[in-house]
């Protein structure tokens, strides 16, 4: 991999072409987009079956997300730091590591029945995945032309939906059924610990593979012969599209996980379906495999329409079939609920797109900066529990609704570039 100077940049040492094996590289990095995807969702398992063997409110329950994203807040700028020390390669095989430890973690959670052990390893789970998001995100966007960077990384984080489509059967079958059959709080508890190990197996497999393969050595060095506008010093906080962006990221994460964290209790609801748990989980997955199909979609779209109007125009449709979920019952509320994960699809990879665009050098600041947002996937949840908690489930869907009116002005206007003054 690259070797870093003093100054604090790369230098190329391998002796892979510019556009070779980029190809290879991008099919690689879809199996890391699927799993941290497979993986995030099943905290939409975790959030009911823990409440349940835990006897937890919903603020309580919603200290999952808390955990798992306030990970991002954390770690986000300390993985910066080491992806730049250790190039993205080789920050992406610790993630990986680091990501399997977390997993492990849940056997003993589950023997001592702890939640506060189950919301460590959690922690310990999403520090890995920070650290593959810091690391693979910008690598993606760098695998080819900046103009069609939006729809490169749309199209790998159609993968991540992917993930997110399989993982809420796999929840459903192995967690939420194997602990409606337990006789005890003990024993539902358990219900977690061999598909976690199987989780941890999956990813210290995958950490062998991307250390042995040959990938291209991209580094800041190739961030920096990008289009910036500030070539002098400076940080990637004077970009007020990367600041707004940031914002953007944060809002974004926080309603599609929030939304994703209550849809189990809002089908269970009985003036909504007052379905069972497991059986209400398993919708889960149209909500996810939305964000799936309108990814592969999207990728498409934005080769002819600009990523900016494709943003605008989701946000739109989200907050009005938000309207319609909070403001009616039954089968309409369920299905416009569930569509809103189509309006999803291109939000994150969009964002952080043009939140990177023409940073050049600082582009892994920015990356860090971006991942550090995710964070609002820890904040808005918790909030929304509150607010469930005191006026009750659909009622607080309102406050995803004002997450998109913000992304929606970040399409069309936010996210325009400005030179900096000098």
């Amino acid at each position: 991999m690259a070797m870093q100077s003093n100054s604090g940049t790369f230098n190329q040492v391998s002796d892979v072409p510019q556009n070779s094996n980029y190809g290879f590289a991008l099919t690689s990095l879809t199996s890391l987009f699927f799993m941290w995807g497979f993986i995030t969702c099943l905290n939409d398992i975790l959030i009911p079956h823990l409440k349940g063997v835990f006897d937890l409110s919903y603020s309580q329950a919603m200290l999952v997300q808390f955990c798992f994203f306030g990970a991002y807040f954390i770690v986000s700028l300390p993985a910066g730091t080491i992806v730049k020390k250790l190039g993205y390669q080789k920050g992406i095989v610790l993630g990986l590591v680091v990501a399997a430890i977390g997993c492990l973690g849940f056997y003993p959670a589950a023997s001592m029945h702890s939640y506060a052990v189950f919301l460590l390893a959690l922690f310990i789970l999403a520090s890995g995945i920070t650290l593959l998001q810091v690391s693979a995100n910008p690598y993606v966007s760098m695998l080819g032309d900046a103009k069609t960077a939006s729809s490169r990384l749309t199209m790998t984080q159609a993968f991540n939906s992917l993930g997110t489509t399989v993982a809420p059967f796999f929840g459903a079958l192995l967690i939420l059924n194997q602990a409606a059959e337990s006789i005890s709080a003990q024993a539902s508890a358990e219900a977690v610990q061999m598909p976690y190990v199987f989780l941890a197996a999956m990813l210290l497999a995958l950490a062998a593979i991307f250390a042995w393969l040959k990938l291209p050595n991209l580094s800041v060095a190739d961030e920096g012969s990008q289009n910036n506008l500030n070539k002098d010093s400076g940080s990637a906080w004077q970009y007020s599209h990367l600041v707004l962006g940031a914002i953007g990221i944060f809002v974004y994460v926080g309603a599609e996980v929030s939304i994703g964290s209550f849809l189990v209790s809002f089908f269970a609801d009985p003036s909504i379906a007052g379905l069972e748990e497991s059986e209400a989980a398993k919708y889960i997955a149209y909500y996810w495999g939305g964000a799936m199909v309108g990814r592969f979609i999207g990728a498409a779209v934005m080769q002819k329409v600009a990523a900016g109007k494709v943003l605008f125009f989701n946000s739109v449709i989200a907050v009005l079939l938000i309207l319609i979920a909070t403001l009616s019952s039954g089968n309409i509320a369920m299905v416009a609920i569930l569509l809103v994960g189509l309006c999803n699809s291109i939000m994150f990879p969009t964002i952080f797109s043009l939140a990177i665009n023409r940073l050049g050098k600082h582009t892994s600041q920015g990356s860090g900066i971006l991942c550090l947002a995710i964070v609002g996937g820890a904040i808005i949840p918790l909030i929304q529990g509150g607010i469930a908690d005191s006026i009750g489930i659909q009622p607080s869907f309102f406050l995803p609704i004002l997450c998109y009116l913000f992304i929606a002005y970040y399409g069309l206007w936010g996210s325009k570039v400005k030179a900096i003054a000098k």
